[in-house]
């Protein structure tokens, strides 16, 4: 499975792992991805973890298709298998 994220062509940090210094230089030059994306992306708790990780890409896709100044980008990341909890 993948997750992604919203960044900047400019950022030169990782937001996987470089996540506070990528939120500076983010904040500090005005772009609120975070708050953007939160804005467009159509999140619930009533939705599982996988549904809203959908819905964040597909967020994130959009962002990026209508960004008038190409600033935006996708990062994607694999995640690793959780591990099988014995009952």
């Amino acid at each position: 499975m993948e997750t992604c994220m919203l960044t900047t062509t400019d950022n030169p940090y990782d937001p996987f792992t470089q996540y506070e210094a990528w939120y500076r230089f983010d904040e500090d030059n005005g772009y609120h991805s975070c708050a953007f994306l939160a804005r467009i992306a159509r999140t619930s708790d009533q939705l599982s973890e996988q549904e809203n990780m959908e819905e964040i890409e597909r967020a994130i896709n959009d962002i990026i298709k209508y960004d008038p100044l190409g600033i935006y980008k996708k990062v994607k990341r694999k995640l690793k298998p959780e591990p099988a909890v014995a009952m």
